[in-house]
């Protein structure tokens, strides 16, 4: 289900590489499965409480499903009901919570496809049990994917789509910047992918991916917890060797 993304490498030969929805390698994969087994070897009631968390995990996409009816939000539709659900639900800020602790985001309102994505997601729940999958240290963070079935049963639930850029708001990848992955191969309109973001890290911005993906927002609080997800351990494809989950709410 899961679409290859490209990301943008730190490193000078890849510069113009695009930030990307990535997946687990399968050394990491066996990385996890390793530990789960170790843990229910331990303990006999860990395997029953990682049965019934895949449960309640997998009712949770079914509800996604039944909350919102315009789902699956197919291509054709998607600038009409982003533009009708933008203009019904106008919040723009939001906190991400970490066992890291949590930071604040603020939307900018002239990027309203992607404001009013994001908003909807939230309101949806889909990023509850979501990580940040990906840390490129003086780079970005990366989050809005999982290794969980639930992930990618929420995502076919709401819809296979893309989001078109809004790189004519002019926001810049400074640091803290708050922006959207997009899907490189055969993306030549820079579209952005709707259910991952990354924040940037440097202090000297990250202006290489500037008109290249939509900045839709900005950490205007707790800069200082991004930071210290930046320095977690990671395996390859820089996914964090201890899942960092994440849950995202609004702030009234």
């Amino acid at each position: 289900m899961f679409k290859r993304v490209s990301v943008i490498a730190i490193l000078v030969v890849s510069i113009f590489a695009s930030c990307e929805d990535k997946k687990t390698s399968n050394d990491n994969n066996s990385e996890n499965t390793s530990k789960a087994v170790k843990s229910s070897t331990n303990n006999a009631d860990s395997a029953k409480t990682q049965i019934d968390s895949a449960r309640i995990k997998k009712e949770e996409a079914k509800a996604l499903t039944e909350k919102d009816t315009a789902f699956p939000i197919p291509q054709e539709k998607l600038i009409p009901f982003l533009t009708e659900y933008g203009k019904r639900n106008p919040e723009n800020k939001v906190r991400i919570t970490t066992s890291f602790g949590a930071f604040e985001v603020t939307l900018y309102r002239n990027t309203p496809l992607h404001r009013a994505n994001f908003i909807m997601l939230v309101k949806n729940n889909y990023f509850d049990n979501t990580y940040f999958h990906r840390v490129a240290p003086n780079f970005v963070i990366q989050g809005g994917n999982s290794d969980n079935a639930s992930t990618n049963e929420k995502r076919y639930a709401i819809g296979n789509y893309l989001i078109p850029n809004e790189l004519s708001a002019g926001h810049t990848h400074v640091r803290g910047a708050f922006s959207a992955a997009k899907y490189a191969e055969q993306n030549t309109s820079k579209a952005s992918s709707p259910f991952e973001f990354f924040v940037v890290l440097n202090p000297n911005g990250a202006h290489h991916l500037d008109n290249e993906h939509t900045v839709y927002g900005y950490v205007s609080k707790g800069m200082d917890v991004v930071d210290k997800i930046s320095k977690v351990k990671t395996g390859q494809s820089e996914w964090p060797i201890d899942n960092i989950e994440m849950k995202v709410e609004l702030i009234d």
